[in-house]
């Protein structure tokens, strides 16, 4: 799943590369477009956008949001993009090949391409006069990378659970996924399963210090990984997510792995102690 840090790096490169282009035509393509779309105005989705352009792209959360300007009209109106595990943005010219399962085309009058496909039809693309209105996006907590150390403390006291769950909670902070989280805590030497009652005042420092370095580290290295190609999500760079069977790079130990839930949680044992859970 995109998270804040791959995120960051296509709403920079969408600003570069298609911001400002009027848009020739859109398609959205059976079967996948049918469920991937959302048209919110109902005045139709492919009528309102062809033609008009993308005045700013900006991202808030996982999500993307695309400013629509529609020639004679002043009325908002925005593209909201959630990803959600498998969709993707891809920049293309029309004569590059459809990947598999391409839900949705923007083709721009120089001919190039924005596409959007998604293996398992999970993410959402909606038309929208208010972004407020799209499921999932008026709950959410700031950002994570801009948010204080105070405002940080404030908004995790009255969580009571365990701390890799609060991370990914949107409402918690937006950006945070279950990649980034295992990351987060391997940084800030805290096991994912302990409790945000367990902590102690320095170890929450501790993790609030982890998470901007890890963020702000990751959109640096993402930004170097995936040049323009804005489907990728280079990840080589982890520490132990995914790395299970793989020796910590900080003590050697061997990475362990949780499944639970349709997650996976990677850790090491041994420099994030505080845990009795079973796994690798």
């Amino acid at each position: 799943m995109p998270e804040l840090p791959e995120q960051a790096v296509v709403c920079e490169i969408l600003n570069r590369r298609v911001r400002g282009r009027p848009i020739e035509s859109v398609e959205v393509l059976p079967p996948g477009g049918a469920l991937v779309v959302r048209d919110l105005t109902y005045q139709g989705f492919v009528e309102q956008l062809t033609g008009a352009e993308f005045a700013e792209i900006r991202r808030r959360g996982k999500f993307l949001v695309f400013h629509v300007l529609r020639a004679g009209s002043t009325a908002p109106l925005f593209l909201v993009i959630n990803p959600k595990l498998t969709g993707r943005l891809q920049l293309a010219t029309a004569t590059d090949k459809r990947r598999a399962k391409t839900d949705l085309v923007f083709t721009f009058s120089d001919q190039s391409q924005l596409r959007y496909f998604d293996a398992k039809t999970m993410g959402q693309v909606y038309l929208t006069p208010n972004p407020e209105i799209v499921p999932g996006f008026a709950g959410m907590g700031p950002e994570a990378t801009e948010v204080s150390l105070a405002t940080f403390r404030e908004r995790l006291r009255p969580y009571r659970g365990e701390i890799k769950g609060i991370l990914t909670r949107s409402e918690f902070l937006a950006g945070i996924g279950n990649a980034y989280a295992d990351e987060i805590l391997w940084a800030a030497q805290l096991h994912p399963y302990r409790k945000r009652t367990q902590l102690k005042s320095d170890e929450i420092d501790r993790l609030y210090a982890a998470m901007r370095s890890t963020l702000q580290d990751a959109i640096a290295r993402v930004r170097e990984g995936m040049g323009e190609s804005i489907h990728l999500e280079p990840r080589e760079f982890f520490a132990v997510h995914l790395k299970d069977g793989e020796p910590c790079p900080r003590c050697g130990g061997m990475i362990s792995v949780v499944t639970a839930n349709q997650q996976i949680t990677n850790f090491c044992r041994t420099c994030q102690p505080g845990g009795l859970i079973k796994g690798m």
